[in-house]
């Protein structure tokens, strides 16, 4: 049998097959293996991201629970006076919704649907549904 220079399919042998079935298998892992480390460190630098918008929440409403303590004491001393008690009630209560705020936003970071690897999941369903397609 004589190939056709013109013929742009190669022959190749069985053996020749399998050893490029295992080579693109392997380069298959391993970029597989290079997407789910890149979308890992996303996800730890979104769990870092989380976690520094809760420790900055917890510590405003540290501080607005500090202010709010001193305020009351202040306006229980001054009932009927509009003072710096009164002040420190709006300060205090205005931290608190800035502490609220943040670990609202901390706790949505670190849901676990947000820490999915969703691209990797994805890209291994493509995989194995083209793995399907080629060996029928």
């Amino acid at each position: 049998m004589s190939v056709d220079p013109r013929d742009s399919r190669e022959v190749r042998s069985v053996p020749e097959l399998i050893a490029d079935l295992f080579r693109e298998t392997g380069e298959l892992f391993r970029t597989e293996g290079q997407l789910i480390r890149s979308e890992i460190g996303d996800k730890i630098r979104q769990i870092e991201v989380g976690g520094g918008s809760i420790a900055a929440g917890a510590i405003c409403l540290l501080v607005s629970l500090i202010v709010l303590a001193g305020a009351l004491v202040v306006a229980v001393s001054k009932i009927g006076d509009m003072g710096g008690g009164w002040a420190a009630l709006i300060v205090g209560v205005a931290i608190a919704v800035v502490g609220v705020l943040l670990l609202m936003k901390g706790k949505r970071d670190l849901e676990p649907s947000n820490l999915t690897p969703e691209r990797t999941a994805q890209q291994l369903r493509k995989d194995g549904q083209l793995v399907k397609e080629q060996t029928r």
